[in-house]
C-alpha cells in the first residue's frame, strides 16, 4: 500500500485530479482507524467524532494546492499534524464556548497522570511545542506515534532513522511530557 500511495500522491501533484480520489479511497479507511483510536478512549459526550476529524483533516488535505508530497510517511505527518491542529482549534473553540478550562483527551500510551475526564488539548499542544523547540526529533516521535498512529517501525521509515533510534526518543519524550504535563 505504501507504493500505492506515493505513486498517487506524485500523479496528485502532477496534477492528476484523478489520482486524489484513488488516494482518499486508500487512505480514508486508515484515517478513520486511526481517528478511532484516538477516540476510544475519551468521555463519554465528546462533541467532535472520529468520522467530523477525519472528513475535516481529508478537506485540509485535499486543500493543499502547492505541497510536494514526497511518499505515504510524508503524507501521514501531514496528516497527523492537520488532526494535531484539529483538535486544538476544536478545543479552542470549546474553552471560548465553556470557559471551564478547555476540551479534555486522554493521550492513551504516554501513561500521563491526567484528571478523571482526560488531558487538555491545548496543554498538550503547548508542550508540544516547547519540546519541538528543545528536541524537534522527539515532538515529530510523538506526533506521528500519537496523532498519526503509526508503530515504532513505520514511524523510524517515516523519520529515516532505526526503531532503536524511535524507541529511545519515544521514552525520552514520554518522561518529558509526563513532567511537562503533570500537575504542580
Amino acid at each position: 500500500m505504501s507504493g500505492d500511495v506515493t505513486l498517487l500522491l506524485q500523479a496528485w501533484r502532477s496534477g492528476d485530479a484523478g489520482a486524489r480520489d484513488r488516494l482518499a479511497a486508500l487512505v480514508l479507511p486508515e484515517l478513520r482507524l486511526l481517528a478511532g483510536r484516538q477516540f476510544r478512549g475519551e468521555r463519554a459526550g465528546h462533541t467532535l467524532q472520529p468520522t467530523a476529524l477525519v472528513n475535516e483533516a481529508w478537506l485540509r488535505l485535499s486543500g493543499l494546492e502547492r505541497i510536494d508530497w514526497q511518499d505515504r510517511a510524508h503524507f501521514v505527518h501531514v496528516a497527523a499534524r492537520l488532526m494535531r491542529g484539529i483538535l486544538v482549534d476544536h478545543a479552542r473553540r470549546r474553552d471560548a464556548a465553556k470557559r471551564d478550562g478547555g476540551q479534555r483527551i486522554t493521550l492513551t500510551g504516554l501513561d500521563v497522570p491526567a484528571p478523571e475526564d482526560g488531558l487538555d488539548v491545548m496543554a498538550l499542544d503547548a508542550a508540544l511545542a516547547r519540546l519541538e523547540q528543545l528536541d524537534p526529533d522527539k515532538a515529530r516521535v510523538v506526533e506521528l506515534r500519537y496523532f498519526g498512529g503509526l508503530g515504532i517501525d513505520e514511524t523510524a521509515e517515516a523519520l529515516g532513522c532505526s526503531p532503536a533510534t524511535v524507541k529511545r526518543h519515544w521514552q525520552a519524550a514520554r518522561a518529558w511530557l509526563y513532567d511537562a504535563l503533570s500537575p504542580g
